[in-house]
């Protein structure tokens, strides 16, 4: 079962090159992909290659199915690209325009640079709706206060990194924008009913499911007059009930960051994988502890040895997770350094940017079809 527990995991990396430690670990584990940080990312060879030697393990592995690399771009001050990459506004620049075809551009344009250098997964749009002025986690992070603004900017932001070949992981389900708290430091706990966040916080994820998302991200903020016990991330009532069943999402889920400590304060690093799981989750997230993946690791297999996940379940998510794979990232390789050149920075892109930034409707774009 190694092989499939560690196709439900992304993990982090320590530089601008990998390990052999981590090359052992990614190999040996048939690890799903990993996520891309600051530390990271030097300038677009250097992302290349480090891409290009990511996707090349895959043919050492048992299945040969790409990797996930994947990174938070969302433009403003969420982006790991520095200069000569593209740097784009925060998405609240989107919703004070209000150009649903600028809104497509800016993540065609952005995708196409990711997707030029080898990122196949975007960990964005933020689709939270921004209800709170003290809530400085999300902020211009978010594309307005109105779900309806917010829902059609997503469709449009969404469809642009598709048609750049990059999979958008819209966040932070069921709806981050009314938070005071910064769940990398605590758990928020909000007290809407299922109500009130079905007439506003779910609305923009309604859209983005008819705009064929294939992956979504949970919040790990805790609803007790919806679930008394479980956060977002590590409830069934969410994963399942809400979004499986009443809302037919259909896509893989992953969760934020296991160890940012709205989880890592109240639960044991062991429990929060299987718990994760149990709630219905498919992929799980590491960023930042190099030790934590192994530990989790040896949670699932010895739960699965005692019951507490079953192995079936366990397998039809790995099956959705390979399908998911073949069916979006058919190129994993990164396209010629000449190529990425030619599109990372371009005069565009820079252009559209200004615009968006400026508050003026840029024009001469090509159609959003």
């Amino acid at each position: 079962m190694k092989h499939i527990i560690g196709q439900h995991l992304l993990i982090g990396i320590s530089g601008l090159t990998l390990t052999n430690e981590e090359k052992k670990f990614i190999v040996d584990n048939n690890i799903s992909g990993v996520t891309l940080f600051a530390r990271n990312v030097a300038e677009p060879k250097q992302v290349r290659a480090l891409c290009t030697e990511l996707q090349s393990l895959r043919k050492q592995t048992r299945e040969k199915t790409p990797l996930y690399i994947g990174i938070d771009m969302e433009g403003g001050r969420v982006a790991r690209f520095k200069p000569p990459f593209t740097q784009w506004p925060a998405l609240k620049k989107l919703g004070d325009l209000n150009s649903p075809t600028a809104s497509f551009h800016f993540s065609f344009y952005m995708g196409k640079e990711l997707r030029a250098v080898g990122i196949n997964l975007d960990y964005a749009p933020c689709i939270d709706v921004f209800t709170n002025s003290e809530n400085k986690v999300i902020g211009d992070r978010a594309i307005s206060g109105d779900p309806e603004v917010v829902a059609k900017h997503s469709s449009g932001i969404i469809r642009g990194y598709i048609k750049a070949e990059v999979i958008p992981c819209p966040k932070h389900f069921p709806g981050h924008g009314n938070t005071f708290l910064d769940s990398h430091e605590d758990l928020p706990v909000e007290q809407k009913t299922l109500e009130e966040i079905s007439s506003l916080e779910l609305i923009p994820f309604k859209k983005a499911f008819r705009s064929r998302i294939e992956m979504l991200m949970t919040a790990h903020i805790r609803f007790p007059k919806i679930d008394p016990e479980w956060p977002a991330t590590l409830s069934e009532i969410f994963l399942k009930k809400i979004l499986r069943e009443e809302l037919r999402y259909r896509g893989l889920l992953i969760t934020d960051d296991l160890g940012m400590k709205a989880l890592s304060k109240h639960y044991n690093p062991d429990f929060i994988p299987v718990r994760a799981l149990q709630a219905g989750a498919d992929l799980l997230l590491y960023c930042n502890e190099p030790e934590t993946p192994p530990i989790a690791m040896a949670a699932i297999e010895k739960a699965l040895t005692d019951g507490k996940l079953k192995a079936a379940d366990l397998e039809n998510s790995y099956k959705r997770i390979l399908a998911m794979k073949k069916d979006n990232i058919l190129r994993p390789e990164p396209i010629t350094e000449s190529e990425m050149l030619n599109i990372v920075g371009h005069a565009d892109h820079y252009k559209l940017s200004q615009s968006i930034s400026e508050g003026i409707v840029p024009t001469g774009m090509v159609s959003m079809s």
